[in-house]
């Protein structure tokens, strides 16, 4: 049976310069610089969490046109990127047209430099079950982001969810196959990440 697994987890904000200052904030330390998704008019900035596990900040590109559709990850919708914040999480497999339920939207093919990927991008651009629940993406390049960044000794040590529904997350998760270690609780909307860092423990979200 195809399964998924832990990709990156996601910071959105209104500017990519907003979310790299709550990163550093938060943990202390400086984001690598990623690219531009051209077909969404966005951009990002990455942090090495572990082996093909990272953070992204993602933010809309003011020096892109807009898409002409709605942006992915809630980036058009001001309520959501009004401040910085863990918004969601993406969770990789190998076989994502055998995986994906059409509620997390359509699978499309995006690219960054030299990495290509499909991923389920709702038509709406809102974030699944508000975010607790995963993206799902598929790698085509040969190298993961990951390989790319540098090591600045952060690494993810317990990500968790909270929805007031969380049989709906659980449910989700059982139908990508996922393997990993994701509590959920009710509580309203929103994704935790645990973080061991240079300075000690913190937290995301």
């Amino acid at each position: 049976m195809p399964r998924s697994r832990l990709d990156h987890i996601v910071v959105t904000a209104a500017s990519l310069q907003e979310g790299i200052d709550y990163v550093r904030d938060a943990l202390g330390v400086e984001m690598q610089a990623g690219g531009e998704h051209e077909h969404m008019g966005t951009h990002n900035c990455l942090l090495k969490l572990g082996d093909k596990l990272f953070l992204e900040v993602i933010a809309a590109n003011p020096g892109a046109p807009h898409p002409g559709r709605p942006r992915w990850f809630q980036l058009d919708e001001p309520d959501s990127v009004r401040t910085p914040r863990l918004a969601t999480w993406v969770a990789r497999c190998d076989y994502i047209h055998a995986l994906a339920p059409a509620s997390l939207g359509k699978i499309e093919t995006m690219s960054r430099g030299n990495f290509r990927w499909l991923i389920t991008v709702p038509e709406d651009g809102k974030l699944p079950l508000q975010g607790v629940a995963p993206t799902l993406i598929q790698w085509l390049s040969e190298s993961h982001p990951a390989d790319t960044l540098k090591n600045l000794g952060c690494s993810l040590v317990r990500f968790e969810g909270f929805h007031p529904r969380p049989e709906s997350v659980t449910g989700m998760l059982r139908v990508v196959g996922f393997e990993g270690q994701f509590q959920v609780s009710p509580r309203a909307a929103s994704v935790v990440a645990h973080i061991q860092t240079p300075a000690g423990p913190r937290r995301l979200g």
